[in-house]
């Protein structure tokens, strides 16, 4: 049996590849720092587990509409008309397995054969194959570490061809933690108005902003030509729950919902109810402790003499390794089988020469794990 090239074009993951090395040399009893995490490391707060208990108890185990509970997808776009100053109904919620399958949805029920999406550098691994699963074409903005990671207006416009159907955004942004400003967001949008382009907006990072304001370019778009997309991960830490949703335009949103209607169904019907909680339950301590993590671990950086983009938001850096070795991948590698730390290879992200620290995790783990990067190095 032959398998689709389609597929067979998607390239492996390195993120896996290091962690599979990282696991394997951990159950050999080596004490392996692991900064690889894209999750926060904090428990599910309580109030959302018994809330998810309450409804095993009460019954609620059945299928729902494919789409969502009534009642989260009310509170979703309540929360999103507050948030954004932006009217939102219902009806343009669809709430989808993490905020992963609201991307893949939203691109579904856009983006035709030979349609072109663009895509800013450095950027989450999953945009590209989930572009190239719909036989579109991925057309990457390289951004530069000197301009601290930010694309400008002329890169995007340059990239844009009379195929472009979308551009897809995210800030604060995985794996740089670049935050996008107002005004920049203000100039893509009048661009993709203008030009006929969708912008689909991955805001799962939101609640992780540190210095100033965050902005949202469905803020500044008032709904209009933008798909907001987000998730319950990262703000409430309840990455295995599987819990995202997107919001969009009336008829991009029934499209999307019957993508997943014909693939995935409901999501998990309990992690609903838990989800439809979480909207009780304050968070700010996890936002406080991931700042303290965000300054320790660029003290320590910058003492170290690293060069790195301080991140605005999420709990990433993006730290340059070409002084060291050429190639990341196997930066990466040495750095784990002699100096037994794990990080990210910055090519996963199309950002070859750096790799990703994430301070997702102890105080302890990260300052061990800096020093042991620092002893690698020779610094």
């Amino acid at each position: 049996m032959n398998i689709s090239e389609r597929i067979k074009n998607i390239a492996g993951s390195k993120t896996l590849e290091i962690n599979a090395l990282a696991q394997s040399m951990k159950q050999k009893g080596i004490d392996v720092v692991n900064l690889t995490a894209g999750e926060p490391d904090f428990p599910t707060p309580q109030p959302i587990v018994e809330a998810a208990i309450e409804a095993l108890k009460a019954g609620l185990t059945k299928y729902t509409d494919s789409s969502g509970i009534p009642q989260l997808r009310e509170k979703i776009a309540q929360y999103v008309s507050e948030k954004h100053g932006v009217t939102c109904t219902p009806e343009q919620v669809v709430v989808t397995n993490g905020g992963k399958q609201a991307i893949f949805n939203c691109l579904a029920a856009l983006v035709e054969e030979n349609d072109e999406v663009i895509i800013i550098d450095p950027c989450w691994v999953s945009y590209e194959p989930m572009v190239q699963i719909l036989a579109g074409k991925p057309v990457h903005v390289k951004t530069s570490f000197e301009n601290g990671f930010k694309p400008s207006l002329e890169q995007i416009e340059r990239a844009i061809t009379p195929n472009t159907k979308v551009i897809v955004l995210n800030s604060p942004n995985n794996p740089t933690g670049t935050v996008y400003d107002a005004k920049l967001l203000k100039q893509i949008h009048a661009l993709a108005v203008e030009r006929n382009i969708f912008i689909v907006s991955d805001d799962v990072y939101d609640c992780l902003v540190y210095d100033g304001e965050y902005t949202s370019i469905y803020s500044i778009s008032g709904g209009k030509n933008v798909a907001l997309v987000n998730a319950f991960s990262k703000s409430h830490s309840m990455t295995g729950w599987r819990v995202g949703y997107l919001v969009a335009p009336a008829e991009i949103a029934k499209a999307a919902a019957k993508v997943q209607a014909h693939t995935t169904s409901n999501i998990n019907t309990i992690a609903q109810y838990a989800a439809l909680k979480a909207f009780e339950v304050d968070t700010t301590y996890m936002k406080e402790k991931f700042k303290q993590r965000r300054d320790l671990v660029c003290k320590l950086l910058e003492e170290s003499g690293f060069s790195f983009v301080k991140p605005g938001g999420a709990f990433y850096v993006l730290i340059d390794v070409t002084e060291f070795e050429k190639d990341d991948v196997t930066f990466c590698t040495k750095l784990l089988q002699q100096a037994h730390v794990a990080l990210v290879p910055g090519s996963a992200f199309n950002a070859p020469g750096f790799v990703r620290l994430s301070f997702a995790t102890s105080e302890e783990a990260l300052v061990e794990g800096i020093k042991r990067l620092k002893k690698f190095v020779g610094r």
